[in-house]
């Protein structure tokens, strides 16, 4: 197996995001999401395997790579996790013809409820493809070991495929309702680039009129990139320094913010400068919400409360080593998220609805299996 040629080429493969991962050559959650979907797929359409143990294990380990390359981007290990999901259901659907189906004489109990979660769709019963294969659906054949794959591998690319799709369409998805969600000469507040909100606020333009305010989020000053954007689509802009915030908040009516990552107890790592907004707009009682793709919630904890599990950037874009009298007396700390708790959060906005943080557990538990939660 070690020597096997495709076994090499799959190893090449995910080396190479493995690299450009940890060079931060890939950077932002849909982005590395994506080449995460690619290289699964790769692996999988020339990985050899004989029952659905090793092939789990093939992507487990796949996915313990790219996660150490780049821990901070989790939706690679959202991603790992997502087609583990699917793997399994399609395997179970193969095998036995449909998805499980719950049976009247189950009883219905506290303790199922809790560890079932919500009822998933997948419990009613699907037509399968595979009806007239499935009897050739054999593990571990000594003769063909090869049978079990070659019957697999196409559900499995369709699987993924799906997957991809979410990924391509996931602006869409949650743009389409933008005009439900934004009303007439509101004046809403952003900050940074977010890909996301800007679909969302570009959506909903042709339908009403409306203010954005957008601060500049220094040092990356990314707001002038949306400001320039929103600008040219037509929407009233307004860009004020990072500084501002707190004083215009009293006539904001709304919050808008992107998220890099959604955890399992509700809150999020976003954009340095979303924790400053959401508190202000707790100060003032204006409702934050947050616009993300499922493929962003993670089954993790912020265990490290409020600095801890960040990720830092360059400190000389906020003071530069020129400035050689203040150098040596401080300590400059560039943090390229901020930690906002969900008591801060009114609602994310998702390709699947929206939903109350208090949610996010039930969703994470019905996009990921729990055996993968720790990769």
């Amino acid at each position: 197996m070690a020597t096997d040629p495709s076994s090499i080429a799959n190893q090449r493969v995910v080396d190479i995001l493995a690299s450009r991962l940890r060079r931060r050559q890939v950077v932002g959650s849909r982005e590395t999401a994506l080449e995460t979907v690619l290289v699964l797929r790769q692996v999988i359409s020339k990985v050899r395997f004989s029952n659905i143990d090793q092939l789990v294990e093939i992507i487990r380990s796949v996915g313990r790579k790219l996660v150490e390359a780049q821990p901070k981007e989790h939706t690679v290990g959202n991603t790992v996790r997502k087609v583990l999901h699917h793997i399994r259901e399609e395997y179970h659907t193969a095998s036995q013809g449909t998805a499980v189906v719950s049976t009247s004489n189950d009883t219905l109990s506290i303790a199922k409820f809790v560890l079932q979660g919500q009822p998933r769709k997948q419990n009613v019963p699907q037509k399968t493809t595979l009806n007239k294969s499935q009897v050739m659906l054999k593990e571990n054949d000594e003769d063909d070991p090869d049978a079990f794959a070659r019957t697999l591998k196409p559900v499995l690319m369709e699987a993924i495929q799906d997957v991809l799709d979410e990924l391509e369409t996931v602006y869409d998805n949650i743009s389409k309702n933008a005009k439900d969600h934004i009303h007439s000469d509101e004046i809403i507040l952003t900050i940074g680039k977010s890909s996301t909100v800007e679909a969302f606020l570009k959506a909903a333009a042709p339908y009403r009129k409306y203010t954005v305010i957008i601060a500049d989020t220094a040092p990356s000053y990314s707001g002038h990139d949306m400001a320039q954007s929103l600008s040219s689509a037509g929407i009233s802009t307004v860009l004020v320094p990072d500084s501002s915030i707190y004083a215009l908040m009293s006539r904001i009516n709304k919050v808008m913010l992107g998220a890099h990552a959604i955890l399992a107890n509700g809150g999020m790592f976003a954009i340095t400068g979303s924790l400053l907004a959401a508190t202000a707009a707790r100060a003032h009682s204006t409702p934050v919400v947050v616009c993300a793709g499922q493929f962003k919630l993670t089954p993790q904890w912020n265990l490290y409360h409020e600095y801890g599990a960040l990720d830092f950037a360059d400190p000389s874009s906020v003071l530069g080593f020129e400035e050689g009298n203040l150098v040596d007396k401080v300590d400059v700390v560039n943090p390229f998220y901020d930690y906002v708790r969900p008591e801060l959060i009114d609602a994310f906005i998702t390709n699947d609805g929206d939903h109350p943080p208090s949610s996010v557990y039930r969703l994470i538990k019905e996009a990921y299996d729990d055996e993968d939660y720790e990769l």
